[in-house]
């Protein structure tokens, strides 16, 4: 249909790898901030409470606001941070590996997704956050009810789902950056609090934006990565001898990582609306127009990436999972570390390892989250 599609609702779908890679590069493609959502006439849309507290968080902000945000959080996952975090996550993966053998001994499979793709990245963040391991089940169900409000078009029922969700978010991240407040540490939290201190001279400025930055932090990294792992495993067990072929050249097991996130990325489209008048393939967009970028159909784009419906461990494609320009994922080198860790010892310790049956998903389009991955041994 083209690499700029006009939606029935307004606006683009933008498919071509190339044009998506544009908007998310450019610095005339800006995210729908306030000054944005203030301008449209959808307001119940836009004032919900779920989309105005998200609206506050670093996805959704422009410079010199962004800019200024993400300089203070430096690069959260260097080479060193991810090298002083590699023991734990690998004897994470060995803990929940233990708890998937034990599930398939004793009911001859298990749900991969639930023991595993879930807990892995919750016990990751909440421990560099340190959060108390008791509220990693909370966190994950209030995350899960939460995201609906950055759907493509959330109905009233899911606003209020989120709604509901966004106020207990709020409640347990501002209590966590009270309690840092009171007991500073050596942990995250607590040196964003000691960073913002020294740039904000409103301490109650400081604590909203170090209490922004975590939740965000937190549901960023929890949804796409437990996607991550179970669409991984998926496309691995589906791909008739991929598994056995894997397990023989281990050495390949990045390239099946960054082949699963151009086949089967966690995110399927993010949002931009043109800064001013722009052409973007061929066509004239007006400023102040919305687009979205369909991760998906740019990873399948066949003009950049050959026979794209087809799981290739050794295509080295190209992908925008993690997007591009100021909002590249500041998680991605996290990510591929988890992925990393968990499929290289799935493939050790699991030699037979097959799907019981097909991934069940959530009725999403933005967030591509799989709630079910049954699996046997």
């Amino acid at each position: 249909m083209g690499d700029l599609v006009p939606a029935p609702w307004g606006g683009y779908l933008v498919t071509g790898y190339d044009a998506c890679s544009q908007v998310l590069r450019g610095r005339t493609w800006l995210v729908p901030d306030f000054a944005w959502q203030d301008r449209q006439t959808d307001t119940e849309r836009w004032h919900a409470v779920a989309t105005q507290e998200m609206s506050r968080t670093l996805s959704r902000l422009n410079a010199p606001e962004h800019t200024r945000q993400r300089h203070s959080l430096g690069n959260l996952f260097d080479r060193q941070t991810l090298q002083a975090m590699a023991p734990r996550i690998e004897a994470d993966v060995e803990a929940l590996l233990d708890r998937l053998a034990e599930r398939i001994r004793a009911d001859g499979q298990a749900d991969f997704a639930a023991v595993v793709g879930e807990r892995l990245p919750i016990n990751t963040v909440g421990r560099w956050l340190d959060i108390s391991p008791a509220d990693y089940a909370h966190i994950l169900d209030i995350t899960h009810n939460q995201v609906h409000a950055q759907e493509l078009l959330p109905t009233k029922s899911q606003l209020a789902i989120s709604e509901a969700a966004t106020l207990q978010l709020r409640r347990y991240f501002t209590g966590l950056v009270q309690e840092r407040r009171a007991n500073p540490g050596d942990d995250v939290v607590s040196g964003w609090i000691r960073t913002w201190d020294a740039l904000e001279s409103d301490r109650a400025t400081t604590d909203r934006i170090v209490y922004e930055l975590t939740m965000f932090v937190t549901i960023a990294s929890l949804e796409t990565t437990a996607t991550l792992l179970s669409s991984l495993l998926w496309s691995l067990l589906r791909s008739p001898g991929q598994w056995d072929w894997l397990r023989a050249r281990p050495e390949h097991i990045d390239d099946a990582i960054e082949e699963a996130l151009r086949h089967d990325p966690p995110i399927r489209l993010n949002s931009r609306v043109a800064g001013e008048d722009t052409v973007l393939a061929g066509v004239l967009v007006p400023k102040d127009t919305m687009v979205h970028v369909m991760y998906g159909a740019a990873n399948h784009d066949p003009r950049r990436n050959p026979d794209p419906h087809t799981f290739d461990i050794l295509r080295k494609g190209s992908h925008i999972a993690f997007g591009g320009g100021a909002h590249y994922c500041l998680g991605a080198g996290l990510a591929r570390l988890e992925a990393r860790a968990l499929l290289g010892q799935l493939l050790r310790r699991f030699p037979t390892l097959r799907a019981a049956s097909p991934p069940e998903y959530a009725p999403r389009m933005v967030f591509h989250r799989v709630t079910s991955l049954r699996v046997t041994a």
